[in-house]
């Protein structure tokens, strides 16, 4: 949850017991359980609507997608798979012959 552990989770407890004491404590607890439900209603009607907005030609876009986190894991971390095109051979290097000029590229310079 949020990338915290059990012991984080425990140490915000004790902490929220000592500063709000243990009879306003529960009364917080179900505040925030509202405030990240709002929030989170909010969030949806916001696709939603973004959803409407856009029309039937986005219709299908995963808004995950385009999360930068998920490019990387998608394009380096995973496996090639079928629809990848397999890479080029890297050029091999050769010893230049004595007295050989090396190649240049006079686009490139």
């Amino acid at each position: 949850m949020f990338g915290m552990g059990w012991a984080e989770i425990l140490v915000i407890g004790v902490v929220g017991m000592l500063v709000f004491g243990p009879d306003k404590l529960p009364g917080m607890a179900k505040q925030a359980g509202q405030f990240v439900r709002t929030v989170k209603q909010m969030a949806e009607n916001a696709k939603n609507d973004l959803g409407r907005e856009m029309g039937q030609d986005f219709s299908d876009v995963d808004l995950r997608s385009l999360d930068p986190r998920e490019i990387v894991r998608r394009n380096l971390l995973d496996s090639p798979g079928p629809a990848q095109a397999p890479a080029a051979p890297a050029p091999t290097d050769r010893l230049l012959r004595p007295g050989e000029r090396p190649p240049f590229d006079v686009e490139a310079t």
